[in-house]
């Protein structure tokens, strides 16, 4: 018999803050900074458009378990959308399938930005990687297939008019998770009766991650190429990052060794703090996410492994 397989890559933990380039799926650019750290672990956010650019955390190794908490983390992005031409695809990249005069002004367009201000209902385009029968709805499109999809309820926060040059139009959204900027576009240009697609994307920020601690992948791979994995560790936030807007629970202890072994331990509640929570050590080590309900027990959901995140290290 032999011993346990080798591991591929570096046990290493955190989140990267890609800018991510026009023209590459999101996946192909996961697999790019996977590469670069050498970490045997990855896993991005939330697709981004091919089309689109901007913030794509990538999270590397235990930060991969709390990933989900960005994919429901609200979004901020920069639009241009270009008025007169609708597409299948909602964006640059599909075919045309309605051309009409743009005879809109400005004060036209900021009465239309109010109705899709708020909670709303919005139908997801056909090419989203949302799946039917297991498959995505934009292998349907392609091949020429309709299918009916439910409207799901989405919050835009903020919708600002930043510039109007006829036919360009350019926006900034402050969106909840789970909508689609191009059907909102689309919705938007019918709604002012000449159609519109989106011909520029870009994600400024997800959760309240700073935009400031974005990496090109061109001068990730110049800091690869140098070949010292410690700069490149030096660029990744820690794993709690991802749920920093949880509140924070510090433990005994007792009390982090029991949730260590995936136990529920009962606590005094003085703080009333109810939901997920994130789990701290006494020495401020995170320990994971658990959830607290009105009995006052500590349910430990997410866990770190601390073995891993300790050891580190290069296999």
């Amino acid at each position: 018999m032999g011993g346990r397989p080798k591991k591929k890559g570096r046990d290493v933990h955190g989140v990267f803050l890609l800018d991510k380039p026009q023209g590459l799926s999101s996946n192909d650019v996961m697999q790019k900074v996977k590469r670069l750290f050498q970490a045997n672990k990855a896993g991005h956010t939330g697709a981004l458009d091919p089309l689109a650019t901007g913030m794509l955390p990538i999270c590397l190794g235990e930060a991969t378990k709390f990933s989900q908490f960005l994919l429901d983390a609200d979004k901020r992005y920069v639009v241009t959308a270009k008025l007169g031409e609708r597409t299948d695809t909602s964006d640059a990249e599909g075919r045309i399938v309605a051309s009409r005069p743009v005879n809109v002004k400005t004060a036209e367009i900021l009465t239309a930005l109010s109705a899709f201000r708020g909670d709303l209902m919005q139908v997801p385009t056909m090419f989203s990687a949302l799946k039917h029968q297991g498959k995505p709805l934009y292998e349907y499109a392609r091949a020429g297939v309709t299918v009916e999809r439910q409207a799901r309820p989405i919050t835009i926060f903020e919708l600002k008019f930043i510039e109007y040059h006829a036919p360009f139009l350019t926006l900034e959204v402050h969106c909840s998770k789970g909508t689609y900027i191009r059907t909102l576009i689309d919705d938007l240009g019918e709604r002012l009766g000449c159609g519109a697609h989106v011909s520029m994307l870009r994600r400024t920020a997800v959760s309240d991650y700073p935009s400031d601690k974005m990496l090109t992948l061109e001068a990730l791979q110049q800091l690869a190429e140098a070949g010292d994995l410690r700069r490149l560790d030096a660029l990744l936030l820690p794993p709690d990052s991802a749920v920093s807007q949880l509140p924070s629970l510090f433990l005994t202890e007792r009390q982090t060794q029991a949730v260590g072994f995936g136990q529920r331990v009962r606590f005094d509640n003085a703080e009333k703090i109810y939901g997920q929570v994130r789990l701290f050590s006494a020495e401020n080590l995170f320990l994971g996410v658990a959830e607290i309900h009105q009995d006052n027990v500590i349910r430990p959901a997410r866990m770190v492994n601390r073995d891993k995140v300790k050891d580190g290290g290069e296999d």
